[in-house]
């Protein structure tokens, strides 16, 4: 299927967190950038709160591997990267607040709202949704002008009411009235597919590539998204909340459908393999040059938090 090991896959994804992480360092710095006035202090220290704060940085991993697929900028596919994790920051802030998932603990720490007050977590997730757009169009994202339209509108269409907002309320309202199975995977594809499926199409499209592989990864992210929202369900059943650094068994308390709730554990995992052989398929016109994607396709399947 690839050959890349556990190890060395784990050691890459370390060091492309480590260089996104630095870079949103950078981004979420003091300085005032040309045109903006000035950065409060309070605000800025709840953004870098909700946003440096670890994590796989599986988004930017994606939008890299997937530039790289097509010898795209590689410092270029970096900023927006960090660009679509500043976006997933804010989604996780505002998804966190009492009035949404009203949680406590992200990635073993305190939720911004918590670590600060509801009004600032708010406005922390405003700034940041702002940031991404802000970051894909500045002239330090050294991409042509209609490659910069192009990414800034599939984010748009991915963060909002058709994608992942909407996912959001279709999410809430599943807590009273359950969906069927084919509104269960219309809402995770909204909620958590959608950003996914954008990673990887963001890499060709920044890249120049042709609309056939533009395609070809789209549909190769809706797949990845597909298994990491089901890889989450069987961890909400299976794993404790020190391991994930999050709450669990939340869907379960609040009676909210799931597929792993429908069709058990055994079904998750059957499924999970045909995910990653589907992801594989997808892929296969690329031969070995698409190793490493494949493996992150066995990573979101098998992955332990």
């Amino acid at each position: 299927m690839t050959t890349i090991d556990p190890a060395a896959f784990d050691a890459h994804l370390r060091a492309r967190a480590a260089q996104t992480e630095e870079l949103l360092a950078a981004l979420l710095a003091d300085t005032p950038l040309s045109g903006e006035i000035v950065r409060p202090a309070n605000l800025l220290a709840a953004m870098r709160h909700g946003t440096l704060n670890g994590g796989k940085r599986l988004r930017p991993f994606l939008v890299q591997e997937a530039a790289a697929l097509f010898s795209g900028d590689a410092e270029a596919a970096a900023r927006v990267g960090a660009a679509l994790e500043c976006l997933h920051s804010y989604s996780l802030i505002h998804d966190d607040l009492p009035a949404m998932d009203d949680d406590d603990l992200r990635r073993g720490q305190p939720t911004v709202h918590k670590a600060f007050d509801e009004a600032t977590a708010i406005l922390a997730g405003d700034s940041l949704l702002t940031l991404a757009f802000d970051i894909i169009a500045a002239p330090e994202t050294r991409l042509p002008d209609d490659r910069k339209v192009a990414l800034v509108m599939a984010l748009s269409r991915a963060a909002g009411i058709g994608g992942m907002a909407g996912g959001q309320a279709l999410d809430l309202a599943a807590e009273t009235a359950a969906p069927d199975e084919d509104g269960i995977v219309t809402l995770q594809a909204m909620k958590t597919g959608a950003l996914l499926r954008f990673a990887c199409e963001a890499g060709a499209i920044l890249a120049g590539a042709e609309a056939d592989d533009r395609l070809r990864l789209r549909r190769f992210g809706e797949i990845i998204g597909l298994a990491f929202q089901l890889a989450d369900d069987v961890l909400d059943v299976t794993a404790d909340a020190k391991t994930m650094g999050k709450a669990t068994g939340k869907d379960a308390d609040r009676g909210k459908a799931t597929l792993v709730g429908r069709h058990g554990l055994d079904w998750a995992e059957q499924r999970l393999d045909a995910l990653v052989e589907d992801a594989v398929g997808v892929l296969s016109p690329y031969g070995s040059r698409a190793d490493m994607l494949i493996a992150t396709a066995r990573f979101v399947a098998d992955r332990s938090n």
